[in-house]
């Protein structure tokens, strides 16, 4: 057996190979006929050192960025071939492949950029934050309760732009001796702003119910996901009134690590076909598509797991339910919107339609969402977060200004690492690179 499993390894290995040297031509291809920048040109960019499997992090940045560069120059620094071949398929922003830290030593010198902007915290974010005249500055892909909202990481960032007061008081009840008042910049949800677009249904007299739990996690305190637990016996009710349009759209990582989850999720998918095939007026909705937004706006009511997918829904401040992990090892903190959340527990799944039909009347449920909605985002007036997005942009601008001019004495000495591990990573990349 251990001999067998040496040779499946091998054999993956060479595929991975092939596929990394094939997307790597394939990628000099459309490079070589793509425009290049102007040498100082991107004075913002977004790096993103993820495959592909991450690419949902930076698609929500995607309009935000592009009412961004009708301001200022924006580019996005990819390390990864094939998540490079995608976001030159779909970004609004130019895209540059910096695969070596070689690459990106030459990026810094040729462009001298400003402002950097990550939305997650991979581990090779460290090698783009040795460079000391940029301003450094997390943006996540997302505003949530999980656990990832408070790691120790955000200090490793000169600025970190925030949704709102929520998210101010949890770093400052979680990370000890952290300037929260200094290092973050409170900017709403400038991404529902463009929660929009085609339908791909008929709209009706059915009441839409998007249900997007998240996937599975990779540890106990992370057990966030509903879909083996809620969501097989959540969506059988919800298809089987007749009344109800289900639009399912899963977390992508979904069943990656647990088998009976990834089984769970296949059932869901397959009951969708199935009650469409009874009825093809109900137009339930499997979605796995890139774009994200118009079902959170069309949805009468959305059902999440402990995700962004909730505060996500908060922003357009319309009606949820959120299922309560199944695991008690899970972590929840229910000092903030978790504590008063309209909870769907596991014995909840079956009457979920009584559940769906209360929060959408109830004037207590509707008070309680105006609540909290105001306490994450702040102004959700369409538009409001832009401009506050627009003016953090502005500001850290003006201070890179500021600080420029107190040092344009100084010389300027290599940042480079000699002893930085610059092997070939992308020789054997995942599976989904």
């Amino acid at each position: 057996m251990p001999l067998l499993n040496d040779l499946r390894t091998g054999r993956r290995v060479v595929r991975n190979l092939l596929r990394s040297r094939r997307n790597r031509r394939a990628l000099a291809e459309r490079l070589a006929a793509a425009p290049e920048l102007a040498v100082g040109q991107a004075k913002i960019v977004v790096y993103f050192a993820d495959t592909r499997v991450n690419l949902y992090q930076i698609r929500q940045w995607y309009a935000p960025l592009a009412t961004l560069a009708e301001k200022h120059p924006v580019a996005i620094i990819s390390r990864s071939p094939g998540t490079a071949m995608t976001l030159l398929d779909e970004s609004p922003v130019p895209v540059v492949y910096k695969r070596r830290v070689v690459d990106l030593e030459h990026f810094v010198s040729d462009q001298h950029p400003r402002i950097v902007l990550y939305v997650n915290q991979n581990a090779k974010n460290f090698q783009m934050f040795r460079y000391g005249r940029m301003w450094h500055v997390f943006i996540n892909h997302g505003e949530s309760d999980k656990m990832y909202m408070t790691t120790n990481q955000f200090k490793a960032y000169d600025y970190s732009l925030i949704a709102g007061q929520a998210a101010h008081d949890r770093l400052t009840r979680k990370l000890w001796g952290f300037d929260v008042a200094k290092k973050t910049i409170q900017i709403g949800r400038p991404q529902a702003d463009h929660f929009s677009g085609e339908l791909p249904y008929t709209p009706d007299d059915r009441t839409v119910v998007l249900y997007a739990p998240t996937w599975e996690g990779d540890r106990e305190a992370a057990a966030y996901g509903s879909i083996a637990s809620h969501g097989v016996r959540l969506v059988s009710e919800l298809l089987a009134t007749g009344r109800h349009r289900v639009i399912y759209r899963p977390h992508p990582r979904s069943g990656v690590v647990d088998p009976e989850y990834r089984a769970a999720n296949e059932a869901i998918i397959a009951a969708i076909a199935s009650a469409n095939a009874a009825d093809s007026a109900a137009q339930h909705i499997f979605d796995n598509g890139p774009s994200m937004g118009w079902q959170l706006a069309a949805a009468d009511v959305a059902i999440t797991d402990i995700s962004a997918m909730i505060y996500d829904r908060l922003a357009v401040g319309r009606p949820l339910l959120v299922a309560r992990p199944a695991s008690e090892l899970a972590e929840v903190d229910e000092v903030g919107y978790l504590g008063s959340a309209e909870w769907l527990r596991v014995e909840d799944a079956p009457r979920v339609v009584d559940m769906v039909d209360r929060v959408l009347t109830n004037e207590e449920a509707q008070k309680n969402l105006e609540y909290w909605v105001a306490r994450h985002f702040g102004d959700t007036t369409p538009g409001a977060a832009t401009k506050r997005f627009h003016k953090a942009i502005d500001k850290m601008l003006a201070d890179w200004d500021r600080h420029a001019r107190i040092h344009e004495g100084d010389a300027e000495s290599s940042e480079a690492d000699p002893f930085e591990d610059d092997d070939d990573e992308d020789a054997a990349p995942s599976e989904n690179d």
